[in-house]
């Protein structure tokens, strides 16, 4: 249709079809079921009311004019099932302006794929699917806004209230979302997948819920969700309150999302925690947290910054107290718990009022702090009153403490609870016009083994010109001074540094985490890309039908040993184990004599929400048939059990030993001569799948 036409002689075409004159309060509208297809600029009936509309064109402006665009379910249905369909889709249509549209009763308001440019302007998608029964888990991405792939875009002044998801972004970047109303949802008011440098300003995500009366933990639900790999957003001045939890950064299948700044939102009046966070390198900046069960939760979270928050009041039984995981049932105004917190600093903050501790930093309580403590933290200059411990430390090594205000506090302002190794405390008071140094820190992330290496932080300034000094860990408990570190470390593997600067007041912490390596001879992962392939496999027998597709690249940037490391992209991915196999003419000829393990390092990003099932599983081919299999032992899920937390967004060595070991157990006879390795790695799930290899050795 040619909507270049006069709108009256436009809407006379397309309203030939069978409509119905329905009432509506005091003034008749008529209702036109069909699908809308808009290819140049509209303007809206506001009285009429209409079906769909789908986007078949870049730039162009659809203004609603206020009218509305009517689903199948009754807004208020107890049936979410009632929901069809999408009010407004547009797939690969960018610079399109849609303003002062209402949709109701649909599964999803507006749907945009593959886009960027759109202005989105004073929408209503509320009342679209809601379903505040749903018990825990996913349930897919709609209700009000879904985008995905969608960049460069701006939603101003919208409203989705009463539905699922307010709005949702996957794989969307470089976004401006402000002064929208995306609050009441049954599971988030915002959730970001994959979504990264967008900018999130002044909106109300409040009361993302979904809990019945007499219900602890509110099933996941959250005012904000954010996971998989969505990295440097910054969050401003939203209100984030009385949700499941104010803002959630989630790392279910071990894809972190760093890089996040979080400032001046109000996250107050979760059902559990006000801000919880299980990824690393977030900074969170006069955000409030009061009246939680938790206002900070941040376990897992390694290299946090914490600057002039307010965590108070939160764990009263007048109030908000659920999981009381300190001691006496007690909560906290911030806690670090169930996960590591390296290199940590908490400057500033006001912790008053809580039912357990102000601040609270915890290790490993299975291992008792054997398998990591929580380890170099700053804490300076925070208000710690009317707690019942101003600051609680237990499984801790290199704390700093300095200027905190302790008032009040009904048991103790430090209780140590054991195991706490270098608490140093500096007595001093801090001018309130000091500032922290701005630290810089050159030096390598990896080295070989046995080599010397250097470290340097002299570049480091002090805005008032205050003289510095640096104190050095390598994870050994000894410390090294001066403004240059030079090490050798000696054990192959994940090592971390960690780094003071002071200026005889302030502290800012620093780190280098460093990659350990050893010469080996590689075989297939240095230039070798073009001679691997993929297999499907059902357990150990291969698939009759092979789904499963990938692509094998050098990657000459992410890479550990020698020039290149091999990247494995698979997709699709047929949903079960799928075997990388080198050589694919399986006629190698290595001898296994005198070997013990076979080695390599790893680095992978699964996106499926539940990560992996179990492995790596190594088979070993010889002649003909011969098969030995080698595979985590029964109940292990070797891929999810690092060694240390970093390794969730860095590489993992691997070391497999042939005869196998407590870990690992191995089916079938060593063959004589390996004429080929396969790697096969398994998801719950199947989106892509995205591996890297380095230094695959036998030794």
């Amino acid at each position: 249709m040619n909507w270049s036409l006069p709108l009256n002689i436009c809407l006379c075409l397309l309203f030939c079809l069978p409509s119905v004159t329905v009432a509506n309060e005091s003034a008749e509208k008529t209702v036109a079921r069909s699908v809308l297809e808009v290819t140049s600029d509209i303007t809206l009936d506001p009285n009429m009311t209409y079906g769909s509309i789908v986007v078949r064109a870049s730039g162009i402006t659809i203004d609603g004019n206020g009218a509305w665009l009517l689903g199948t379910s009754e807004p208020n249905s107890d049936a979410a099932r009632t929901f069809r369909g999408t009010a407004v889709t547009a797939d690969g249509f960018s610079n399109v302006t849609l303003r002062n549209i209402n949709a109701k009763g649909w599964e999803t308001g507006l749907a945009v794929r593959n886009a960027e440019g759109w202005k989105i302007e004073n929408c209503n998608f509320s009342d679209n699917f809601h379903d505040p029964e749903f018990g825990w888990g996913e349930n897919g991405r709609r209700g009000g806004i879904v985008l995905e792939q969608v960049r460069k875009s701006t939603l101003t002044g919208n409203r989705a209230n009463r539905v699922w998801d307010g709005c949702v972004l996957v794989d969307s970047d470089d976004n401006l979302l402000e002064r929208n109303d995306f609050s009441h949802t049954s599971n988030t008011c915002l959730k970001l997948w994959t979504a990264s440098r967008n900018t999130i300003r002044r909106n109300v995500l409040s009361h993302g819920i979904r809990i019945s009366p007499g219900e602890v933990h509110a099933r996941d639900s959250t005012s904000v969700l954010i996971e998989s790999g969505s990295n440097d957003n910054r969050f401003l001045e939203n209100d984030c309150t009385h949700g499941g939890d104010g803002i959630f950064v989630r790392v279910l299948n071990g894809w972190c999302s760093t890089g996040n700044l979080f400032e001046g939102n109000d996250c107050s009046w979760a059902n559990n925690n006000g801000i919880e966070c299980w990824a690393p390198r977030n900074v969170f900046v006069k955000n409030k947290a009061n009246h939680c069960s938790y206002g900070f939760w941040l376990g897992g979270s390694d290299q946090t910054r914490l600057i002039e928050n307010e965590a108070s009041f939160n764990g009263l039984e007048s109030g908000h107290h659920n999981s009381p995981h300190l001691p006496e049932n007690g909560h906290a105004g911030i806690v670090f718990m169930f996960g590591p917190s390296s290199h940590t600093l908490a400057r500033g903050n006001v912790c008053q009022g809580n039912n357990g501790a102000g601040i609270a930093l915890i290790g490993d309580l299975d291992s008792k702090g054997k398998k990591w403590k929580a380890y170099h933290w700053i804490i300076e200059r925070n208000t710690l009153a009317e707690n019942r411990w101003g600051l609680y430390a237990k499984h801790a090594d290199w704390i700093l403490v300095a200027d905190n205000q302790y008032r009040d506090n009904t048991a103790k302002d430090e209780l140590l609870e054991g195991n706490v190794d270098r608490f140093i405390t500096y007595s001093v008071k801090i001018p309130e016009s000091t500032q922290p140094p701005i630290v810089k820190l050159t030096g390598p992330a990896s080295v070989k083994a046995g080599t010397p290496a250097t470290w340097d932080a002299s570049a480091s300034s002090d805005p008032g010109g205050l003289a510095l000094q640096c104190a050095w860990d390598v994870g050994d408990g000894q410390f090294r001074l001066g403004m240059k570190l030079e090490h050798t470390f000696d054990q192959v593997g994940f090592h971390r540094i960690g780094l003071n600067v002071s200026n005889g007041y302030l502290t800012e912490p620093a780190w280098r985490d460093v990659y350990v390596t050893r010469d080996v001879q590689e075989f297939g992962t240095e230039g070798e890309s073009q001679n691997w392939l993929i297999e499907d496999f059902h357990d150990r027998t291969g698939s009759n039908e092979q789904t499963s597709r990938a692509s094998f690249t050098d990657d000459t940037e992410t890479t550990l040993i020698g020039k290149s490391a091999l990247q494995i992209v698979i997709k699709p991915y047929a949903g079960f184990r799928a075997a990388v196999t080198y050589p694919k003419s399986r006629n190698g000829s290595w001898s296994l004599e005198g070997k013990t393990q076979l080695s390599f390092w790893l680095k992978a990003i699964n996106a499926d929400v539940t990560g992996w099932q179990g492995g790596p599983f190594i088979v070993l081919h010889g002649d003909a048939n011969e098969r030995c299999f080698i595979e985590p032992k029964a109940g292990r899920d070797l891929m999810r059990e690092a060694d240390n937390n970093e390794a969730r967004d860095g590489w993992r060595l691997f070391e497999i030993p042939l005869q196998g070991n407590d870990r690992w157990q191995r089916d079938g006879e060593l063959p004589a001569r390996l004429r080929a390795v396969s790697l096969a790695f398994d998801s719950w799930g199947a989106p892509p799948l995205k591996i890297w290899i380095d230094g695959l050795a036998v030794e």
